[in-house]
């Protein structure tokens, strides 16, 4: 049976088959010091059944190997790094929009709405030229009313369609957060099943380019309490296509995440067709010392601290979570069984943060296999200031990294 370890209670409607795990891989948690015995642990299927375990049968030790191709090791990376595929270069806004397009061509029931997304092309472009080839009944130009074309679209997905909902800054959706909290997520488990909710809500967030503290904010904290809702976040050309498609063919709602100075990222992408899974993390780096799990813009402040910490003799492992609700915790409990420590390197504010979460998760999953506490590093507890030189100051940078990791591994 399909499987994922239920993450809140609410996540209600089922896995597609392409976002389904394989529960003969499940990592049970290590619970030696559980004193009660008859505690019992819920898997929740893609088919809808649940499994129940108890606390004596969810016993690990170090001793249990390694889930078997969970984890890539350097000689896979350094092969699929030389792959000789045929593809085509893509700015990581453009890989966007491929996938975007190609999901409108195969699928007729597929729609974008949010402001500026017509002839336009949207505040930073991934709907540029949709309008022309599908028309503005699939390619909609909304009022500025985030609450009134978020439920516009929660609805229109209740009749069968699959809408794209952009919203022109991250921040924006604050005022739609009745939609998404009360019938998004919710609708599907409030109606028994009668309905699904397939929508997909995106768009630009995060620090940078000096736009201010209501243009420059982090939501995930504020959605990922939601239940029934997924998240990702996307960090590459490849994996921005690969998610996009993925989420516009889930059965669930999916709030992806976009960075917005990540939009100009070229990378070359396969030429055919692919789909990312949307529950599991991406090994960037392999490495034995210490695992450092991030996520969109950060992966880059972390692999070049990576640089660094090479060069004074140190390893680390490297993996970008990628699905921000549920975590992927069969790749990152064979990390954490390899490494025995973890930094977890964040955008997102530190009080409620994804970091917060991801710390329970690994403390209540793995917390045998670790010879050092979970280290988190987020952003300041503060609004994003304007000036330049102070909104970098709010966010964790390499050398930042770099320290921890060194305590970590005193």
């Amino acid at each position: 049976m399909s499987a994922i370890l239920l993450q809140g209670a609410g996540a209600a409607t089922s896995l597609s088959p392409f976002n389904s795990i394989d529960s003969s891989k499940l990592v049970a948690p290590s619970r030696s010091s559980l004193s009660v015995r008859s505690k019992r642990y819920i898997v929740a299927g893609s088919d809808g059944t649940n499994k129940s375990f108890g606390a004596s049968s969810l016993v690990a030790r170090r001793s249990e190997p390694l889930i078997p191709n969970a984890v890539a090791t350097k000689a896979d990376t350094a092969a699929s790094s030389t792959s000789s595929k045929p593809g085509h270069e893509l700015l990581l806004f453009e890989a966007l929009q491929e996938g975007l397009e190609e999901e409108m061509d195969r699928d007729p029931h597929v729609c974008v709405m949010g402001e500026d997304v017509g002839h336009y092309g949207g505040s930073y472009k991934v709907t540029k030229g949709l309008a022309d080839k599908f028309g503005d009944l699939r390619v909609l130009d909304t009022p500025i009313c985030e609450n009134a074309f978020t439920g516009m679209g929660i609805g229109a997905a209740m009749t069968g369609l699959r809408p794209v909902i952009e919203g022109m800054n991250m921040g924006f959706l604050l005022l739609a957060f009745n939609q998404i909290s009360n019938n998004c997520g919710m609708l599907h488990y409030t109606s028994g099943g009668q309905f699904t909710i397939p929508v997909v809500i995106r768009g630009p967030g995060g620090v940078g380019r000096q736009l201010g503290a209501e243009h420059s904010q982090r939501l995930e904290s504020y959605f990922q309490s939601i239940p029934g809702i997924q998240m990702v976040a996307c960090s590459t050309p490849y994996n921005a296509k690969g998610l996009m498609k993925a989420a516009i063919r889930s059965e669930n709602p999916v709030i992806l995440f976009e960075h917005v100075l990540l939009y100009n990222l070229k990378e070359t992408i396969p030429d055919e067709e692919y789909i990312c899974n949307l529950e599991e993390a991406e090994m960037v780096r392999p490495g034995e010392h210490i695992t450092i799990l991030t996520y969109s813009r950060m992966r880059y402040h972390v692999m070049q601290a990576a640089k660094t910490l090479v060069n004074k003799g140190y390893d680390p492992e490297v993996i970008d979570i990628r699905s921000l609700k549920p975590f992927d915790l069969y790749t990152i409990g064979n990390s954490v069984k390899k490494t025995h420590r973890v930094l977890i390197v964040e955008e997102c504010m530190r009080t409620g943060g994804i970091g917060a979460s991801l710390t329970a998760a690994i403390n209540e999953n793995f917390h045998d296999y670790l010879d050092a506490p979970v280290m988190c590093l987020s952003s300041q507890d503060v609004p994003t200031p304007y000036a330049g030189t102070l909104e970098e100051w709010t966010v964790v940078q390499p050398a930042q990294i770099v320290t921890a990791v060194e305590q970590l591994c005193q």
